[in-house]
This record gives structure tokens, sequence and C-alpha cells, in this order.
């Protein structure tokens, strides 16, 4: 599985673009916004895009799904069902992160911890990582060892519960019990900012030691 990074909005969002190098199929996770310079970027990579994959709710990693979608007759899949109150609430995201107005639109199909997706031959695996979001799911390829991680976890640094139903003490049971479960030579690939490693992040990390938080 390739990665491909095109990050996206004034939020700098970091929207991948996974492509199966058997195939040619390809999948876009979190298309945040800037629907045209996705468009470009996949006719420049000459892929089929055949999904749009979410890890939460958002708008900032959702903004674009919609437009996409209709225009490449694909299905939005995820996140869990337990982030449908920001999909509900997506005109008042839109005014509260001063994005253009948009209006409220439905994943294709929920996900669910253990669920598997896939892009062309490449199979991911589901994880449901709530604290950031209580839907909020992500994605892990066990064949090239990389993890999508949304805003779960960053290098340094942790996602943000100050938002209606974020909780901080399970955003940490969430990465000690999956993120932490993989092995330290697997990449993490953040829904903003830099990637790190797992075990970067088990060593240095000064939310996950209790430092901080």
């Amino acid at each position: 599985m390739k990665v491909i990074t095109v990050p996206v909005t004034g939020f700098a969002q970091n929207c991948r673009i996974i492509i199966c190098q058997q195939t040619n199929k390809a999948a876009l996770v979190d298309p945040g916004g800037d629907a045209e310079k996705l468009c470009a970027q996949l006719a420049s990579l000459g892929c089929e895009l055949i999904a749009i994959y979410l890890t939460h709710g958002h708008l900032d990693h959702v903004g674009a799904a919609k437009q996409l979608a209709d225009k490449f007759n694909v299905d939005i899949i995820g996140p869990h069902i337990d982030d449908k109150f920001w999909f509900d609430s997506l005109p008042m995201q839109a005014q509260m992160f001063g994005f253009a107005p948009i209006s409220p639109f439905y994943p294709t199909q929920w996900l669910n911890h253990g669920d598997m997706i896939s892009v062309g031959n490449s199979q991911l695996s589901v994880r449901h990582c709530p604290g950031h979001t209580p839907g909020h799911v992500v994605f892990y390829d066990d064949e090239t060892q990389q993890v999508i991680v949304g805003d779960v976890i960053f290098q340094g640094s942790v996602g943000r519960t100050d938002f209606p139903k974020g909780d901080s003490a399970q955003l940490l049971a969430s990465i000690k019990s999956e993120i932490l479960s993989f092995a330290d030579e697997v990449a993490i690939l953040p829904g903003h900012g830099p990637n790190t490693t797992v075990g970067h992040e088990r060593k240095t990390n000064p939310f996950i030691s209790g430092r901080f938080g």
C-alpha cells in the first residue's frame, strides 16, 4: 500500500491517498477540503478512486467528502456511528471553524471495531479509538506496518478532548490499548503534523508517560 499525503485547508489536515500498487485502486482518507486540489492529485497519479474512508466526524476531516463522493460515485465509509452527532451538526461546525456553509450528510456505512476495509488487494483493520470523538476509528495496514490515526495521537501530543463528548481519560485508554499495542516500528500517520512511530511516541510522548495530562 502506497500512501500519498495531501495537506488540505488552513488547518493543514493530512488527507491521505492510499493506493494498492497491484491494482492501482485508491481511496481517500479524511478529505477535509480543497476538493479541486485532491482531484488534481488523483488525476496526476492516474489511479482509480473506489472509496472515501473517514476517521471521525470533525469538519476539517470530512469537509470535501460528499462533494468528492458525488463526483466519483463512490461510497463514504466510516467512522463509528457514535460520531453521527458530528455529521448532524456540520452546519454549526462550518460556522465555528470558518468553513463555507455545508449541509449534513452521512456515511454510506458506519464502521465497527474489528471491521476490515479494502483498497484493491490491500486490507486494513479498523480499530475504534474513542476519546477525541466518541466514534473515532483508525486504519491499520499490517503489510506495510502503517496506522492512519486521524486525531488520536500526534508526534509529541494527543488529540484535543475539549469538544463535545470528548473524554481525555477515554482517549488515553484508547491510545494505550490500541495504538501502543502495535510494534515500535509501526509508522503513525496522524491527521496533522509529521509522521512518527509507535516506538518514538512510547518513549517520548509526555501525554502517554503521564508527564502531561
